[in-house]
Protein backbone atom coordinates (compact mmCIF):
# COMPACT_ATOMS: atom_id res chain seq x y z
CA UNK A 1 0.00 0.00 0.00
CA UNK A 2 1.16 3.21 -1.19
CA UNK A 3 -0.35 6.67 -1.55
CA UNK A 4 1.23 8.95 -3.79
CA UNK A 5 0.03 12.07 -5.96
CA UNK A 6 -1.97 15.18 -5.32
CA UNK A 7 -5.64 15.60 -6.01
CA UNK A 8 -7.66 18.90 -5.62
CA UNK A 9 -11.11 18.69 -3.90
CA UNK A 10 -13.70 20.73 -2.07
CA UNK A 11 -16.14 20.65 1.21
CA UNK A 12 -19.59 19.77 0.11
CA UNK A 13 -22.48 22.23 2.28
CA UNK A 14 -22.02 18.84 4.65
CA UNK A 15 -18.73 19.47 5.09
CA UNK A 16 -18.15 16.22 3.17
CA UNK A 17 -15.02 15.72 0.69
CA UNK A 18 -14.30 12.90 -1.99
CA UNK A 19 -11.46 10.49 -1.45
CA UNK A 20 -10.03 9.86 -4.53
CA UNK A 21 -10.78 6.81 -5.85
CA UNK A 22 -7.14 5.24 -6.08
CA UNK A 23 -7.02 5.74 -2.37
CA UNK A 24 -10.25 4.96 -1.15
CA UNK A 25 -9.46 0.89 -1.89
CA UNK A 26 -6.38 1.21 0.14
CA UNK A 27 -7.70 3.01 3.12
CA UNK A 28 -10.65 0.14 3.69
CA UNK A 29 -13.92 0.00 4.95
CA UNK A 30 -12.60 1.74 8.10
CA UNK A 31 -9.83 4.33 8.75
CA UNK A 32 -8.80 7.08 11.20
CA UNK A 33 -8.57 10.88 10.27
CA UNK A 34 -6.12 12.76 13.12
CA UNK A 35 -4.44 15.59 13.62
CA UNK A 36 -1.36 16.43 11.45
CA UNK A 37 1.91 18.35 11.63
CA UNK A 38 2.23 21.50 9.93
CA UNK A 39 -1.48 22.27 9.89
CA UNK A 40 -2.95 19.60 7.71
CA UNK A 41 -4.58 16.17 8.89
CA UNK A 42 -3.26 12.76 8.67
CA UNK A 43 -4.91 9.87 7.10
CA UNK A 44 -4.12 5.96 7.97
CA UNK A 45 -5.28 2.77 7.12
CA UNK A 46 -6.06 0.82 9.84
CA UNK A 47 -3.26 -1.48 9.69
CA UNK A 48 -0.48 1.70 9.20
CA UNK A 49 -2.23 3.47 12.35
CA UNK A 50 -1.67 0.23 14.66
CA UNK A 51 2.26 0.34 13.63
CA UNK A 52 1.73 3.92 14.85
CA UNK A 53 0.10 2.90 17.59
CA UNK A 54 2.87 0.49 18.66
CA UNK A 55 5.49 2.69 18.00
CA UNK A 56 4.09 5.27 20.00
CA UNK A 57 3.48 2.86 22.90
CA UNK A 58 7.07 2.33 23.26
CA UNK A 59 7.49 5.85 24.55
CA UNK A 60 8.68 6.69 27.93
CA UNK A 61 5.68 7.30 29.74
CA UNK A 62 7.39 9.47 32.14
CA UNK A 63 8.12 11.67 29.33
CA UNK A 64 5.76 14.59 29.53
CA UNK A 65 5.92 15.71 25.84
CA UNK A 66 5.47 11.82 25.14
CA UNK A 67 2.73 11.48 27.18
CA UNK A 68 1.26 15.45 25.58
CA UNK A 69 1.65 13.88 22.09
CA UNK A 70 0.38 10.60 22.48
CA UNK A 71 -2.80 12.21 24.19
CA UNK A 72 -3.29 15.26 21.72
CA UNK A 73 -3.08 12.86 18.62
CA UNK A 74 -5.18 9.87 20.29
CA UNK A 75 -8.08 12.26 21.31
CA UNK A 76 -8.62 14.07 18.39
CA UNK A 77 -8.43 11.11 15.93
CA UNK A 78 -11.35 9.53 14.08
CA UNK A 79 -12.75 6.27 13.33
CA UNK A 80 -14.70 6.98 9.76
CA UNK A 81 -16.27 5.59 6.71
CA UNK A 82 -17.01 6.47 3.06
CA UNK A 83 -20.47 6.63 2.60
CA UNK A 84 -21.90 5.29 -0.79
CA UNK A 85 -20.59 8.35 -2.71
CA UNK A 86 -16.58 7.50 -1.61
CA UNK A 87 -17.48 10.78 0.63
CA UNK A 88 -15.83 11.50 4.58
CA UNK A 89 -17.08 14.21 6.67
CA UNK A 90 -14.15 16.02 7.99
CA UNK A 91 -15.72 17.30 11.32
CA UNK A 92 -15.15 20.72 13.35
CA UNK A 93 -12.44 20.52 15.06
CA UNK A 94 -10.60 18.85 12.60
CA UNK A 95 -11.37 21.41 10.10
CA UNK A 96 -10.46 24.07 12.37
CA UNK A 97 -7.34 23.10 13.38
CA UNK A 98 -6.39 22.05 9.53
CA UNK A 99 -8.04 26.08 8.68
CA UNK A 100 -9.88 24.02 6.12
CA UNK A 101 -12.89 26.02 4.99
CA UNK A 102 -14.11 24.73 0.62
CA UNK A 103 -10.66 23.88 -0.97
CA UNK A 104 -8.71 21.02 -0.07
CA UNK A 105 -5.67 19.42 -1.31
CA UNK A 106 -5.37 15.41 -0.44
CA UNK A 107 -1.93 13.80 -0.85
CA UNK A 108 -0.46 11.15 -0.78
CA UNK A 109 2.63 10.50 1.28
CA UNK A 110 3.57 6.98 1.03
CA UNK A 111 1.87 5.29 4.23
CA UNK A 112 -0.41 8.00 4.94
CA UNK A 113 -2.56 10.61 3.35
CA UNK A 114 -2.71 14.28 4.13
CA UNK A 115 -5.84 16.81 3.45
CA UNK A 116 -4.58 20.03 3.78
CA UNK A 117 -6.55 23.46 3.25
CA UNK A 118 -5.96 24.59 -0.48
CA UNK A 119 -4.08 27.53 0.12
CA UNK A 120 -1.98 26.39 3.06
CA UNK A 121 -0.62 23.79 0.80
CA UNK A 122 0.08 25.97 -2.14
CA UNK A 123 2.42 28.65 0.29
CA UNK A 124 3.90 25.14 1.76
CA UNK A 125 4.59 22.90 -1.06
CA UNK A 126 6.35 26.88 -2.88
CA UNK A 127 8.70 27.12 0.31
CA UNK A 128 9.93 23.48 0.29
CA UNK A 129 9.90 22.83 -3.26
CA UNK A 130 12.91 25.95 -3.40
CA UNK A 131 15.05 24.31 -1.24
CA UNK A 132 14.11 20.46 -1.76
CA UNK A 133 17.38 19.85 -3.01
CA UNK A 134 19.13 21.55 0.33
CA UNK A 135 16.78 19.37 2.47
CA UNK A 136 17.77 16.26 0.37
CA UNK A 137 21.15 17.01 1.19
CA UNK A 138 20.83 17.39 5.04
CA UNK A 139 18.68 14.18 5.06
CA UNK A 140 21.24 12.27 3.00
CA UNK A 141 23.92 13.64 4.53
CA UNK A 142 22.85 12.77 8.08
CA UNK A 143 21.83 9.10 6.91
CA UNK A 144 25.54 9.01 5.63
CA UNK A 145 26.61 9.87 9.55
CA UNK A 146 24.49 7.76 11.12
CA UNK A 147 26.12 4.50 9.54
CA UNK A 148 29.48 5.51 10.52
Amino acid sequence: MMFLGQYEHSLDEKSRIIMPAKFREDLGDSFIITLGLDKCLFVYPMVEWEKLSQNLQSLPFGKKDARAFKRTLASRAMVCNFDQQGRVVIVKQLRDYAGIEKNVMIIGVFERIEIWDWEKWNGYSQETEQSYEEIAERIYEKEELDKE
